[in-house]
């Protein structure tokens, strides 16, 4: 005896006046890791943070930490959200988005402390509002054109990550050679991690570990690095 035939195969879905049917494809699947090394830096993160403020003795060291924290929460605690969760399309669709937006957050929230604390009022200011006013209208590009191909959004971010690439001197010169050659190698990692969302390689497990998870797996060491250089910073300046 056979078994039933499903709802799909037995009454099988009739084209509307003639039209043709039209057939929703499954989700690709998630690899099963996706998601749990945003979640897992989000408490992280935020610990680390309000330490970083706590600890910083000036105003302006705290506002700058403060805006640099807060990205950095927004930008691992939705991607947790969105990677882990199951949603519907519009519930996708938005925190797509958000996901996509606070990649611009962060780097902006990173330039922050950055350039507030190591550049001279003038140049900073400069180099400041140029990144802020970049990354809002890649936010605006991202909400606006969700659909827009990794070829065109992802060398967006690798650029703006880049912005302050003419002024490394003066953070050399204000900073020190650490906290120089820790910004350029958060940088580099960024950048690799952009790249390989991008090219969708390597992609070592499919199905528990796959290009996302070592995009992932190089944000949390780029935000490590960067992490350490902006402590140094807000710990000298105050």
């Amino acid at each position: 005896m056979t078994p039933a035939a499903p709802d799909s195969f037995a009454n099988p879905p009739q084209p509307a006046e003639g039209g043709p049917v039209e057939i929703q494809l499954p989700s690709p699947v998630k690899p099963k890791l996706r998601g749990w090394l945003h979640a897992g830096m989000f408490p992280a993160v935020l610990v680390a943070g309000v330490t970083l403020i706590v600890l910083t003795d000036s105003v302006r060291a705290r506002v700058a930490c403060g805006i640099y924290v807060l990205t950095a929460c927004l930008l691992f605690g939705v991607s947790a959200i969105y990677h882990r969760g199951t949603w519907g399309p519009r519930g996708e669709a938005v925190l797509r988005r958000l996901d996509h937006a606070n990649i611009f957050l962060i780097i902006a929230g990173t330039y922050t402390p950055l350039t507030m604390l190591l550049l001279p009022d003038a140049s900073g200011r400069v180099l400041l509002w140029a990144v802020w006013i970049a990354a809002l209208a890649g936010i605006a590009f991202r909400v606006f054109w969700v659909g827009a191909p990794r070829w065109l959004y992802t060398p967006c971010y690798i650029a703006l990550g880049w912005a302050a690439v003419f002024f490394l001197p003066d953070f050399m010169r204000a900073g020190g050679i650490a906290v120089l050659v820790l910004v350029i190698v958060g940088g580099v990692l960024y950048s690799a991690g952009g790249v390989i969302y991008g090219l969708k390689r390597p992609n070592p497990s499919p199905r528990w570990f796959g290009f996302h998870e070592v995009f992932h797996s190089l944000t949390l060491a780029a935000f490590i690095v960067h992490f350490i250089g902006i402590s140094l910073v807000a710990y000298e300046y105050s």
